[in-house]
């Protein structure tokens, strides 16, 4: 007889934040894939693969505004600081020149996309 698996306790889980970006550059880009594997591959290199793992940086790529460049990452609340001090290493993305930059956090999605991403004009 199979049990059904309990879930986790809401105290349990791991808190997160969603970090909302900008992308600076001269070139625009269409897609959060590319602009999310050049944030992701910066931070690998300034965490290393142990601080990815804590870190829980999980990229929300169907998140992405195309007229102000701007994208949603989901991180763990206690290393919010490092994703955005590894935003500093983005360089360039699909080999054009570009810096990420963070615009705010959020602890909800919703929230996150209302106020950063979709802002009322």
């Amino acid at each position: 007889m199979k049990g059904k698996i309990k879930p986790l306790l809401p105290s349990l889980r791991e808190k997160k934040r969603y970090l909302a970006y900008e992308v600076i550059s001269n070139s625009r880009f269409n897609d959060a894939v590319s602009v999310n594997k050049a944030i992701y591959d910066a931070a690998n290199v300034f965490l290393g693969n142990l601080g990815m793992a804590k870190a829980g940086i999980i990229p929300i790529n169907d998140k992405w505004n195309d007229k102000t460049q701007r994208g949603i990452i989901r991180v763990s609340n206690k290393h919010v600081d490092e994703l955005k001090a590894s935003l500093i290493f983005v360089k360039n993305i699909q080999g054009k020149d570009a810096m990420v930059k963070s615009v705010g956090a959020s602890g909800i999605l919703k929230k996150a996309l209302n106020k950063y991403l979709n802002p009322a004009q």
